[in-house]
């Protein structure tokens, strides 16, 4: 793959772009009102609800992040069934490189980013939290919760499902990354900005620079050569 030097410019000056609309105004202007008003629709409803709170617990919970991965895994496991050996080895090499180009974007985006902030049930002295109301662990509070480190990895997934296996396959990548991400708004544990704008600004400026040259392949190609297993040769071909 050629490097696509114009979209890649174009990706990253959009991230910039939005970024920069979020960080630069007052309190972070209309962004903060719209963040509030998510924060706000939801948080009262747990006082209620039952069956609510019960839902935003469960979809919260660590072992709920186990289903986001089988719900990756199965997307890619339709493609995985109906290749050869060789293409069953290089579908689980993109799943690894995948893995490898969260972690370094995830990286890069907590390190180089100005920005801390508590998430909403912290940031409101007045919130109700799940894990007071029903005291089993979730996720509904975060210390640091920009940018949304769930949201980025499932974006990332995204993008990958669009460069290796279709357009619509993306398209049922989204539906994943909506079903998986928002309940962490839901229940507070992050501002909706956390992830449209955090997660978001991330992927397009660090991920074009992997997708849009040859380095994924490179990545692919290199795994192939020293990952242990059959069928070496015959990804390459």
């Amino acid at each position: 793959m050629k490097i696509q030097l114009s979209r890649i410019l174009l990706l990253n000056a959009a991230g910039f772009a939005l970024f920069l609309c979020w960080y630069m105004p007052e309190n972070h202007g209309m962004w903060f009102t719209l963040d509030t008003s998510i924060f706000h629709f939801f948080n009262p409803l747990l006082a209620g609800h039952r069956a609510f709170v019960w839902f935003l617990a469960i979809t919260n919970n660590r072992a709920f992040d186990a289903c986001s991965l089988l719900a990756m895994g199965a997307l890619m496991l339709r493609f995985w069934l109906k290749s050869d050996p060789a293409g069953r080895r290089r579908i689980v090499i993109i799943g690894l490189v995948m893995l490898l180009t969260a972690i370094i974007v995830n990286q890069f985006a907590q390190a180089l980013m100005p920005v801390k902030r508590a998430s909403p049930t912290l940031f409101f002295s007045d919130a109700l939290r799940v894990s007071d109301l029903l005291h089993i662990p979730t996720k509904d509070a975060s210390k640091d919760s920009f940018p949304g480190d769930h949201g980025m990895m499932l974006l990332i997934f995204c993008a990958f499902m669009w460069r290796y296996f279709g357009r619509r396959t993306f398209l049922l990548a989204l539906v994943i990354f909506v079903v998986f991400a928002f309940p962490r708004v839901m229940i507070g544990a992050h501002w909706l900005t956390d992830i449209v704008i955090g997660s978001l600004t991330s992927v397009l400026i660090g991920l074009p620079w992997i997708l849009l040259t040859p380095m994924s392949d490179k990545m692919i190609c290199f795994m192939d050569r020293y990952l242990p297993g059959k069928n070496k040769q015959k990804i390459n071909k």
